[in-house]
């Protein structure tokens, strides 16, 4: 995949990485076409380990190569970091405060930004769709960092993130297809709002690696930055969406640590 990828310019290589979590994406939403429900239990550790993998991707293949990079850069390390990941979690915090969107496990009434007369259905792929979004970003920002030449951007780092991504972007397309499979929608209806929530990560990324080739004195801030964006996702939406049902703590806590095990081999293997 490695040597394919490298035949292409960062923008295009962003836009077949991108492709390739939508499409996982994609995957995950099938799953109405054999069942109208995982078991919770599975769907709890799926989200789990989803959390675990981006946890070490914003760490592993983000934040670290942002610090090197801004050292190498001649830029002030943990300030560089800081200003980046802090912006990160901010940008995702007012994008979710005026974002009309609806956690799955939640009711209409519990629908958050601003108030609209949207259905359920389109508040639901919104909410995943928001998480898609630095998602996208992050793997445009590394393959667009491959570009700047430098030891801490590689090809096999940006192509373990994406893997990583498009691994736990399955369940995250299950979370939108199978309540609205649930609640009476068409399987075929179910599904194709399962996966237009991962559309945007195309976009995404390839504007996150238009952006760093254009701007590449701030390519360090647009990692940590992209790393701010993904643990806000975890921590705010993953981890207690997995963790609702308490008697499954445990069995998340390890599918968690199981995610980052993943990422954190592929990156070290690949990167």
């Amino acid at each position: 995949m490695i040597d394919f990828l490298q035949q292409f310019n960062p923008i295009t290589q962003a836009l077949i990485a991108t492709l390739f979590t939508w499409g996982v994406t994609t995957a995950g939403a099938a799953l109405v076409f054999f069942t109208k429900a995982v078991n919770q239990k599975l769907m709890d550790s799926m989200l789990g380990f989803a959390a675990g993998v981006m946890i070490a991707a914003s760490f592993w293949s983000l934040l670290s190569p942002g610090i090197e990079m801004a050292e190498q850069l001649g830029h002030t390390p943990w300030l560089t970091a800081v200003i980046g990941f802090m912006s990160g979690g901010i940008f995702m915090r007012l994008t979710d405060k005026f974002l009309p969107h609806l956690h799955p496990s939640l009711n209409i009434d519990k629908s958050e930004g601003i108030k609209t007369s949207w259905q359920r259905s389109t508040l639901l792929v919104l909410a995943i769709t928001l998480h898609n979004i630095p998602e996208g970003l992050a793997v445009g920002v590394a393959f667009g960092a491959v570009a700047a030449n430098l030891p801490s951007a590689t090809i096999g780092g940006a192509v373990a993130l994406a893997i990583g991504i498009g691994i736990q972007n399955f369940p995250e397309g299950a979370a939108v297809s199978m309540p609205l499979r649930r609640e009476g929608m068409t399987s075929g209806k179910s599904f194709f709002m399962g996966q237009a929530s991962g559309i945007v990560e195309p976009v995404a990324g390839v504007i996150g690696a238009l952006f760093v080739l254009k701007m590449q004195n701030i390519l360090p801030y647009a990692l940590c930055f992209a790393a701010g964006a993904m643990i806000f996702v975890v921590v705010e939406e993953l981890i207690p969406e997995a963790q609702k049902n308490h008697t499954n703590i445990d069995l998340v806590t390890m599918a968690t640590m199981t995610g980052f095990s993943v990422m954190m081999i592929l990156d070290v293997a690949l990167g």
